[in-house]
């Protein structure tokens, strides 16, 4: 929720059907909607309601100007009804947990000018790789629904696009100066050309740097440094255009406030997984183990790596990402527009981590239960190597630090790295046959290069790593090939065609689409799979020892019992997937002022690749190494009002959510493995009003309601004895066991999924008073479930008397408020559109449980309950202050 949320804009957050599409494409097929059908452009404080058949909104730069400095747009859209963000602090750029309609971030797509922004590998979103706020002219959302043309693999939730503004055509610019706690600074500056060449070619540039420390912990900081340019070229005056525009962020980032989920009061407060979440505001600060000192080194002893820099909180998570984004129209007739928008985008990055590296080998041969090869004497039994092994790097003979022996484990730098090559294309015509029909016809294609390995590197006496980036000069075992902890490269490729049609019949207008997407994963995996969870054993390619690998630990597949033994060896695999996709909408105009709409999308989200590597454990061709897309059917259906001082919209919509995707038990294979679970149904009722009773004020409240129901018990093992082992959830023996059917057993049939909140509501009032204005934004996040199976979470012997519940079952319900307040700076002459701004994240210090990824059920270690999840505790109450400068 923003405290953005001021002013007019805040109000509603809805603005016309002329902008609310992604693509070019898109935004020409709605635009040309507006002008046919003389849709209603009443506006109430400056806010509009779409005309449109699915259920959107969007959000402007009036809005976006007060969420505060460098502020993620998804806080900003955690006003619009049905979305729920918990931020991880309160000036952006540390990410957050976004959920849609009870979607997780995997399953929406976000997208900047129509390209892709979400990982090709895994789907997830990272809100910090947003732009600069200034820069963005509004961000649209698709509440359980996509456009036909949008290169998404994922998007059964719904869509999130941010548009760039365009350039001015005089030149300006705009310096935002901004100050706030935690040491919290930020400078952002963009000139403006104006129109440069007679044909009216005009540009803009801008750059912005920030940093700011940890609020949680005595360690971590955040810095930030961005560019930004966009040149835009009309063409004639009927609307056709070229523009390009490209970014460059690079993010230098500290992780912190992710705890473990417990109250109970025998835990003392920390960043370690025996510590609890806090209880309290004076619970929150922990610190961190800095300064600190590695390992001293002695000469002819086996030393051991101690936890220096080894800390979650001291992990560092860089990334570098460049993108170059094209957007186009072309009249080639009157009737006939070309619309073409290219795309190139370049990420490096990494989640930080440390390892213990061993100087000496590991034994590969399992005979004798893999000896310790720093000190056991050779014989036929032991094949000591160098590599990724059991989770641990080994150099088989290399001195890490420096002493003279080969005998010793120390800290290194061990993150996954990632580098992504991506190109993508969004191609469109459309043919307006008369003014009430008009027809379109796309191509989109979107081709992503993903290298993710897992280099090795050194860290500094005090725990800092020598490089944050260990691919740039990593460490290498003594045969000379470097270390890694996975070895793999994917190309996710995409073609889709669609069609779609829009006709007007007095006041029905029909939209009809359809798109044939086909997707291609073509993975190579350069290290052994050691477990169907997908484990890994990296040699480092190197080809003699991979015999050695796998002659040591042979594979086999018994196709009857699906019983597996030893390691998969590396492997190539191509996987297809397909899928028609129909969309029919209707909006029926009873009044000027009454309408409404309906509307049903058919959606898929394809398994991703990084999910996908798991499969390599199973013999290709297998169900195991194929799972099922996942598809959603979405329904919507709503009234809207409009008049001169009140618009309003309420949608009530439903999911039917099938082959839901996740890591389960697999009761045939007797292993958990990434599989479908079944089906889930969704449904729910979103609803916002504005109202202005006179200039000076507006009024905005919001809210939703969602149920989900998911249809299947889930097998997570196999327990019990005889006649009396657990083998089937929905017919549990008679003599089982209560620790035995806890174990086998996740009894999420007919309960509500995970991580989502039931309801959520607000509002705003924004209140004008000549140069100065001040707002307020107020909402309620209701209670998340942490389990599928809507059980607590709990510590000691599963099934016994003694176990302890450390958590609810549920994240509590919270309440945020925001203020901003804004002075205008007219009485200066030349700064007629400066201000001064003051920003309250969190305004009465609200102490919670903020993001988390649901689960299907608390993990177990043997016969005990295992660690709780781990959360991230709410951004704290911030002030910030920004003098903004316009000329």
């Amino acid at each position: 929720m923003k405290r953005a949320f001021l002013l007019c804009t805040t109000a509603a957050l809805f603005m016309p059907a002329t902008a609310y599409a992604q693509s070019t494409g898109s935004v020409e097929f709605d635009k040309e909607a507006i002008v046919v059908t003389g849709s209603r452009t009443k506006d109430v404080g400056g806010i509009q309601t779409p005309d449109a058949t699915k259920a959107k909104a969007v959000v402007t730069q009036e809005m976006i100007s007060r969420s505060g400095p460098g502020q993620t747009v998804l806080d900003t859209i955690n006003i619009v009804p049905g979305v729920s963000f918990q931020n991880n602090d309160a000036y952006g750029n540390a990410g957050g947990t976004l959920t849609m309609r009870g979607f997780d971030s995997t399953r929406v797509s976000y997208t900047l000018d129509g390209i892709q922004l979400n990982d090709s590998g895994n789907y997830n979103i990272y809100s910090n790789f947003s732009i600069d706020p200034e820069l963005i002219e509004q961000v649209n959302v698709n509440l359980g629904s996509t456009d036909v043309d949008s290169p998404t693999a994922s998007a059964v939730g719904g869509t999130i696009n941010q548009r760039t503004r365009t350039p001015s055509t005089t030149p300006g610019g705009l310096v935002n100066i901004s100050l706030g706690e935690y040491d919290y600074r930020r400078f952002f500056g963009m000139f403006d050309t104006g129109e440069f060449t007679k044909w009216g070619t005009r540009a803009f540039v801008a750059a912005s740097m920030s940093g700011y420390d940890n609020p949680f912990n005595n360690y971590g900081k955040l810095k930030r440094q961005q560019y930004n340019a966009k040149i835009y070229q009309p063409i004639g005056s009927n609307g056709d255009f070229i523009s390009i525009a490209g970014r460059y962020n690079q993010d230098r980032n500290n992780f912190f406030g992710s705890l473990p989920l417990r109250w109970d009061a025998n835990r003392t407060v920390g960043s370690g997984t025996g510590n609890r979440f806090p209880r309290n505001n004076d619970e929150r600060e922990y610190d961190i183990n800095f300064p600190c000192q590695t390992a001293v080194a002695r000469p002819g002893l086996a030393d051991l790596a101690n936890t220096c820099g080894t800390e979650f909180d001291r992990r560092y998570n860089p990334s570098n990402s460049v993108n170059i984004r094209g957007n186009s129209r072309f009249s080639l007739t009157d009737a006939l527009t070309l619309t073409v928008d290219p795309s190139y985008q370049y990420t490096k990055a990494n989640g930080g981590g440390t390892a213990t590296a061993r100087e000496f080998g590991y034994d590969i041969n399992p005979t004798g239960g893999r000896a310790n090869c720093s000190t056991a004497a050779p014989n036929v039994n032991i094949t000591c190597v160098g590599g990724y092994f059991g989770g641990s790097p080994y150099l088989n003979g290399v001195d890490l630090n420096g002493d003279g022996d080969v005998l010793d484990q120390v800290t290194v730098l061990a993150p996954s790295q990632t580098r992504t090559r991506r190109y993508a294309v969004v191609a469109g015509l459309a043919y307006e046959i008369n003014p009430d029909h008009i027809v379109r016809a796309t191509y989109t294609h979107d081709y992503s290069n993903h290298r993710q390995t897992g280099q090795v590197g050194y860290v500094k006496s005090n725990g800092e790593p020598v490089d944050v980036f260990p691919v740039n000069d990593p460490i290498a075992v003594k045969s000379g090939f470097d270390l890694q902890k996975r070895d793999r490269q994917s190309y996710a490729i995409l073609n889709k065609f669609a069609a779609q049609y829009r006709g007007q019949f007095g006041p029905l207008r029909v939209v009809l689409g359809a798109s044939m997407p086909y997707f291609k994963r073509d993975l190579e995996n350069f290290c052994f799979t050691s477990s169907a969870s997908g484990f890994v054993e990296c040699s480092g390619q190197d080809a003699a020892l991979d015999a050695v690998i796998a002659a040591n630990n042979p594979y086999t597949f018994n196709p009857t019992t699906g019983a597996i033994t030893g390691f998969s060896p590396p492997g190539h695999r191509v996987l297809k997937y397909h899928k028609f996709l129909p969309d029919l909408g209707l909006v029926y105009n009873f009044t000027n002022a009454i309408s409404a709409f309906a509307n049903y999308t058919k959606n898929i989200s394809v398994p991703s690749t990084d999910n996908l590597y798991n499969a390599f454990y199973f013999p290709e061709g297998t169900a195991q190494a194929k799972p099922t897309p996942e598809t959603t059917d979405s329904f919507d259906t709503g009234l809207r009002y409009s008049s001169s001082k009140i618009q309003a919209q309420v949608a009530g919509w439903y999911t039917k959510f099938n082959d839901r995707l996740a890591s389960a038990y697999d009761p045939e294979l007797d292993k958990t493995v990434y599989r479908n679970l079944g089906r889930v149904n969704k449904w729910g009722i979103d609803g916002s009003v504005a109202y202005e009773p006179m200039k000076e004020l507006t009024l905005y409240a919001f809210g939703s309601w969602m149920r989900s129901k998911i249809q299947d018990n889930i097998q997570i093992g196999r327990f019990g004895t005889g006649v009396n082992q657990v083998t089937d959830c929905d017919n549990v023996p008679a003599g089982a066991t209560q620790a035995d059917i806890i174990r086998s057993c996740a009894f999420t049939k007919g309960k509500y999924e995970s991580g989502s909140p039931k309801y959520s509501f607000g509002g705003s009032a924004v209140g004008r008073f000549s140069i100065f204005e001040l707002g307020a934004t107020v909402k309620r996040t209701g209670p998340r479930y942490v389990f599928d199976t809507n059980l607590p979470t709990y510590s000691g012997t599963i099934g016994s008397p003694s176990a302890v519940e450390i958590f609810p079952s549920k994240a509590p319900a919270y309440t945020l408020v925001n203020l901003d307040a804004r002075v205008k700076l007219t009485m200066l002459k030349g700064l007629e559109k400066s201000y001064f701004q003051l920003n309250v994240y969190n305004l009465f210090d609200e102490f919670y449980v903020g993001g988390f990824n649901g689960g299907l059920n608390q993990a177990f270690s043997g016969t005990s309950y295992g660690n709780p999840n781990f959360v991230q505790i709410g951004a704290p109450r911030t002030i910030s202050g920004t003098l903004s400068l316009a000329f």
